[in-house]
């Protein structure tokens, strides 16, 4: 959606697939380690697993919100477990990214489905942490999830700003949707392109894209 950029002061940027580049991997040892859960530890048939996943996932959200929804899982046993991977075998410290973030004047958001604890690592790799006003994740939007139009509003309450003071950055279009439906401008990066929003292929094309 066409914004004026004097109007936005705040940025919720998604963290996988958005902050670092989609071809890292890290996305994808995670989703490996969901589908693990899911066969090792909740006895689902091997056969089931991906299908499975998939559809929860289109469905909800979230693999673990129709996890939740439909099985009993241990929220807090499955996020330490799927977000239990090497990223920094995957990820470095990027100063790039860190003075491109320094010089936006904005306050900045991480805005994820995935749990604190992985976003703190992922934004410690990359050395980022401190550029971030705070964390908004899976637990904070409970019983929601992104694109849920309801996660969305406890993202704003927490941020304390209005929909049309905010900006999204996220690699999904179904995302990107619910938030340009509640006016929140939009941008979406990476593989996967959004009807209506701008796009960057990279988050180091932002502050070029918002300058």
């Amino acid at each position: 959606m066409p914004f004026k950029m004097n109007n936005i002061h705040v940025l919720l940027i998604d963290l996988d697939d958005t902050i670092y580049p989609h071809d890292s991997g890290v996305w994808e040892m995670i989703r490996v380690r969901m589908q693990k859960y899911m066969l090792e530890e909740m006895g689902f048939p091997p056969e089931e697993v991906p299908a499975l996943r998939q559809r929860l996932w289109k469905q909800y959200g979230t693999t673990l919100r129709g996890l939740q929804t439909e099985y009993e899982v241990d929220t807090e046993a499955y996020l330490a477990y799927v977000h239990d991977v090497p990223i920094e075998t995957r990820l470095s410290p990027d100063p790039n990214l860190a003075r491109m973030l320094a010089n936006l004047p904005q306050r900045k958001f991480i805005f994820t489905n995935a749990h604190s604890a992985h976003a703190k690592r992922v934004m410690c790799h990359l050395g980022v942490t401190d550029l971030f006003e705070e964390i908004i994740d899976v637990q904070n939007m409970a019983p929601y999830c992104k694109p849920q139009q309801e996660a969305f509003h406890k993202a704003l309450d927490l941020v304390g700003a209005p929909p049309e003071a905010c900006l999204l950055v996220d690699d999904s279009p179904d995302n990107l949707t619910t938030a340009e439906s509640l006016g929140i401008a939009t941008i979406s990066i990476g593989i996967h392109r959004h009807d209506g929003s701008p796009h960057i292929e990279s988050i180091h094309d932002l502050e070029m894209f918002l300058g």
